[in-house]
């Protein structure tokens, strides 16, 4: 096809922002830049230009608003157990079955991955941290180590498919496209592979620095432990009624029974289940009732204030983390041709993205193989802004422009993400909210990344390799 001078101006604004995220940078100002200028040469008038800008957030605020809800319906569940204390009482039974540092290890991940895949690492790494990690310490497994366990259960193989609250597969659906539900299936399954390697490998490397129950050194490490050791003993005497015991019985059962019907819906039914917005909807209207019986059983008379403010917190919590995503996704929208014509004005709206790929299609080698390292290579490096999420739109509009008839945009789409979240979401920069878990484990955030590199460069080259054959 004809590149016209819009073309060319999207795909330099598309380099400036890959160059911004390799440089650690925030690219909300060259994406909204980008939108701008490109939208004022297409149609060849200055306010059209400025018209874009809106028009593009707006619509992918539109597109993105179901996001933000279910981050925040989820958070204020999570910060209305932490009122009753029942959040606590839900792990607390855990740290019995800690009889050794190999065993703690293999716990640590089992139940950082299930938690975060209901509520997100960033609000669950605190819980876990507090209540789990000096139990583990106490039974032989370094600190380092159990760092390690809760980066690449959480931060990483969790993050990266999110299956439950499903932010990430619709950034990266609506980016390409398609429909959520398909890359959130893919990405569970590359995710399991790249976890599975990832956590395997890295035990593998470091099962000999795991020690003895009775090791000094244990009580050494706990000494770093000592603000994890208040919570946790707080946690014994505190908010211990009987509200506690029966949300933390009813909330696990509830999620469990949300999974159960997900899962039959989509192995037994001939519609496919509930997938992508039905299936986050269904999730985020069990978290609100779960919210409602909460909020009510701790405040009484003062529920209708304390509902109130903890969906406040929830939007406060989405926007902080997804707010930046708006005018990026408008960018990446813009060069798509399903979403152009609104963001220009325009009847018939351009195909900026997909018209640069296809003109340099000749020229790129037409293999799943190739297609597949791209999109996970363009995904690592817009995980370096620690973010993860932001590069979502791109990875998925790319997926969709280097789709071929070997390889569909579900699962390239699928790459992408997992690349973006593990670096990014994070396990492999030291600016992401891997900090977090280094802090409360008391370890160097540095001498973290460098324990997760191997295990998840080599996690993420078997995914790539195995999406191709699988899929």
């Amino acid at each position: 096809m004809d590149l016209t001078l819009s073309h060319l101006l999207y795909g330099l604004f598309t380099i400036i922002i890959i160059v911004t995220m390799i440089f650690r940078k925030g690219v909300v100002l060259p994406t909204i830049l980008g939108t701008f200028v490109i939208a004022w040469v297409y149609t060849g008038n200055l306010i059209d230009g400025f018209t874009a800008i809106f028009n593009a957030n707006l619509i992918a605020a539109q597109e993105l608003f179901s996001i933000f809800l279910i981050i925040m319906f989820m958070l204020a569940l999570l910060n209305s157990l932490r009122d009753l204390g029942a959040d606590k009482r839900m792990i607390q039974p855990i740290q019995k079955l800690m009889v050794n540092g190999h065993v703690s290890f293999f716990i640590l991940v089992i139940v950082t991955y299930v938690i975060s895949l209901f509520f997100w690492p960033t609000p669950a790494v605190p819980l876990i941290c507090a209540l789990l990690v000096p139990a583990a310490v106490r039974a032989g497994l370094p600190a380092m180590t159990a760092a390690v366990a809760i980066a690449l259960a959480g931060q990483g193989m969790a993050l990266s498919s999110d299956y439950i609250v499903q932010v990430a597969p619709s950034l990266s659906g609506t980016g390409a496209s398609i429909d959520a539900g398909a890359v959130a299936d893919k990405a569970f399954i590359l995710s399991m592979i790249a976890g599975v390697v990832a956590i395997g490998l890295a035990y593998l490397l470091y099962r000999k620095s795991i020690r003895s129950k009775d090791d000094t050194l244990n009580e050494k490490e706990l000494e770093l432990l000592r603000t994890s050791e208040k919570t946790e003993n707080e946690a014994k005497t505190e908010n211990l009624s009987t509200w506690s015991k029966v949300f933390a019985i009813l909330v696990p059962l509830s999620l469990l029974m949300v999974v159960v019907v997900m899962m039959y819906g989509k192995l037994f039914s001939g519609d496919g289940g509930l997938v992508g917005g039905d299936g986050a909807a269904f999730v985020g209207g069990v978290a609100a009732i779960l919210l409602l019986l909460s909020t009510v059983a701790f405040g009484k008379h003062h529920a209708l204030n304390y509902i109130s403010n903890h969906i406040t917190d929830g939007f406060v919590f989405a926007f902080k983390a997804m707010g930046p995503v708006i005018p990026i996704a408008g960018f990446f929208f813009l060069g798509s041709p399903d979403f152009s014509s609104s963001i220009l004005g325009v009847e018939s709206g351009p195909s900026l993205l997909f018209g640069l790929i296809e003109s340099v299609q000749g020229f790129l080698p037409q293999s799943a193989i190739f297609a597949a390292l791209s999109v996970m290579v363009i995904g690592i490096i817009t995980g370096l802004d620690g973010s993860g999420f932001s590069g979502l739109p791109l990875t998925g509009a790319l997926a969709a422009s280097l789709e071929t008839a070997s390889i569909d945009a579900s699962t390239l789409a699928a790459l992408g993400q997992l690349g973006a979240i593990w670096t990014g979401g994070g396990t492999l920069v030291a600016w992401s909210s891997l900090i977090a878990i280094a802090g409360l484990c008391g370890v160097s955030v540095m001498e973290l990344v460098r324990k997760n590199f191997f295990p998840v460069f080599i996690g993420l080259i078997v995914t790539t390799l195995a999406a191709v054959f699988i899929f």
